[in-house]
């Protein structure tokens, strides 16, 4: 689990090292939401190719390691320390048009507009329409579920076809 002071303090590391990193999933939601709504497994987080070793040798400092998973790839890892806490960390890269690239895809900039709170920390994370974009595609379960009802209620966002029955 990964509660609030656990997301801080594992945000921190970035920040104190000079490394920008942005929200994804369920902390990336709440940050959004600007409150805690469900407990958390992980913490979701991007971090651009270039800060990316420095970044896994700071939280490997901080007691981390990677977690084989079947889906670590280059461009994603998973790290957990002894508290059980876990990262799961995507690496992306920007292209010379400022797009995002990440696991072969291309997205525009705005992806990495958002901005949301941790407690008293302001954070950096995916926008909420594109939060619920990338919701879609796969099977849901009741966390995804929450988030996307609250995103659409708090920011006006259309509930996708997938989600209708809500």
């Amino acid at each position: 689990m990964v509660n609030k002071k656990d997301a801080i303090e594992i945000i921190s590391y970035a920040e104190e090292n000079g490394i920008d990193i942005w929200l994804d999933g369920g902390w990336g939601v709440d940050a959004l939401l600007g409150e805690e709504t469900r407990s958390h497994n992980d913490i979701d987080l991007f971090v651009d190719k270039s800060n990316s070793k420095k970044f896994i040798e700071i939280i490997k400092e901080k007691g981390f390691a990677e977690v084989i998973e079947a889906y670590t790839t280059a461009d994603h890892t998973v790290l957990q320390d002894a508290k059980g806490r876990i990262i799961d960390l995507h690496i992306f890269e920007f292209d010379e048009k400022g797009y995002l690239v990440f696991e072969g895809e291309t997205y525009p900039p705005n992806v990495f507009s958002g901005i949301g709170e941790i407690g008293d920390k302001v954070v950096k994370c995916i926008d909420a329409e594109n939060q619920v974009l990338f919701h879609l595609g796969y099977e849901h379960d009741e966390n995804d579920i929450h988030d996307v009802r609250l995103l659409c209620e708090r920011f006006k966002i259309p509930i996708p076809k997938e989600y209708k029955w809500l």
